[in-house]
Order: structure tokens, then sequence, then C-alpha cells
């Protein structure tokens, strides 16, 4: 089968390293699966920059070029404990430290005139399910920050549905630090790589498989 035969693939995205630190556990968890085929559908892995604006326009060419069904995009949340799959993306870049390229934008609009906010096409409920099934930390989060993560999540959600196809499915998930880096920051939780890279093939089968999310408690009092 050549490659303009396939079934479109599968976009999963990681970052770069950021705030000092010398690696993210976002992409390396993300490239081990590069070339991967899940669900009848290859994986292609890129590496975003963690750069306001940058990160948008690298996404926005790889959509341009894949065409794919379905997008996860990965990112580093250093203290939670849990992978979080993230529930809604906001229209509000105010970044608390400066991006990898000096930017650090406050209280200011992902996407200018742009809606307040965009929930993830994922089925979150099922991927949620589906990895607590497999053992792994997970939760349904309320929250991705006002960093390059929602910017890249809001941006995402924001692209789909100006291209207008609904069946191409998008959304966010943060991960724990790595133990590398948990071991550096004392009492912060980790997961190893090779737990994240279980993880996202669950999520990845599960999202492929599920027409409708379930319908599962997966809220928050704070």
């Amino acid at each position: 089968m050549s490659r303009r035969d396939e079934p479109a693939p599968v976009l999963l995205t990681g970052f770069a390293p950021f705030g000092g630190e010398a690696g993210n556990p976002s992409w390396d968890a993300v490239r081990r699966l590069d070339g991967e085929r899940i669900g009848g559908r290859r994986v292609v892995a890129d590496c975003l920059p963690v750069a306001f604006g940058a990160s948008l326009r690298q996404l926005r060419e790889r959509l341009d070029a894949l065409a794919p069904a379905l997008v996860l995009c990965i990112g580093q949340a250093g203290g939670r404990a849990q992978l979080s799959l993230e529930r809604v993306a906001i229209n509000v870049d105010d970044a608390r430290i400066a991006d990898n390229l000096g930017a650090r934008p406050i209280d200011e609009p992902v996407v200018a005139g742009g809606p307040a906010a965009y929930f993830s096409s994922l089925p979150i409920k099922a991927m949620r399910a589906a990895l607590i099934e497999a053992g792994l930390p997970a939760e349904i989060s309320q929250t991705a920050g006002t960093y390059v993560c929602n910017h890249v999540f809001y941006g995402l959600m924001h692209e789909l549905h100006l291209r207008g196809d609904a069946r191409v499915r998008g959304g966010f998930i943060h991960i724990p630090y790595s133990p590398a880096q948990a071991a550096r920051h004392a009492g912060a939780p980790s997961l190893d790589t090779d737990s994240v890279v279980r993880a996202l093939r669950a999520m990845i089968e599960t999202a492929l498989a599920t027409p409708l999310d379930h319908r599962l408690a997966g809220g928050a009092e704070h």
C-alpha cells in the first residue's frame, strides 16, 4: 500500500526542553511512537518549540502536510501526579516565565477575536477509563494553564474548527515529570517514560475506537 492509499495518520506532538530542564519527557515518549501503527494508522511524531506563535506555525504546517485523522498534543506539567487529559483550552496567553525565544505575553489572546474557549474533541472520559484499567494514573483536568501548552491546545482546536472537518479529533494531555527531573525537584511526583509510552498507545487506540465518549464522572471540586 502506498502512502497515498493509507488511512489518514495520527499526529502526536511533544515539546522541546524549557525552563532550564535538560530534556522534556513529552518528546522523550512521543518520539518512541514515530512510525508505529496503532489502530491501523501510522503515527507521526513531531517536536514543537516552546515558543508562543512559532509552536502554532509549526503545528499548522504539520496539519497541512499530513491531514491527520487524530491529533494528540503532549506536554509536561511538573508537579502533577497523574496523566492529565485536558478538557478545555482558553483564549489567554499569560506567561509566568518567558518562552524559549524570550517572549512573555501577559493577558493576550491566543487568537484575537476568537471564542473564549474550546473543548477537547477527544473522548477523554473513555480514554481515562482505559488508562485506569491499564493501571496508569489518570485524571480529567479542567485547566491547561496559560503557557505554551494551552497556547498550542487552543490553537489546535481553533485550527480544526476553521478547517470544518468534525471527523478530525484533537486535544491535549499533560504528563508528570520524568524520574530524573523529579530527583531535582524535592517531593515532585514522576512517571517513567515506558509508562507514558504505554499510556499514549492506550489513548490513541481508545480515541480511534470510540465514536461517542462515555458518560462518566470526571469533575472536580477545586
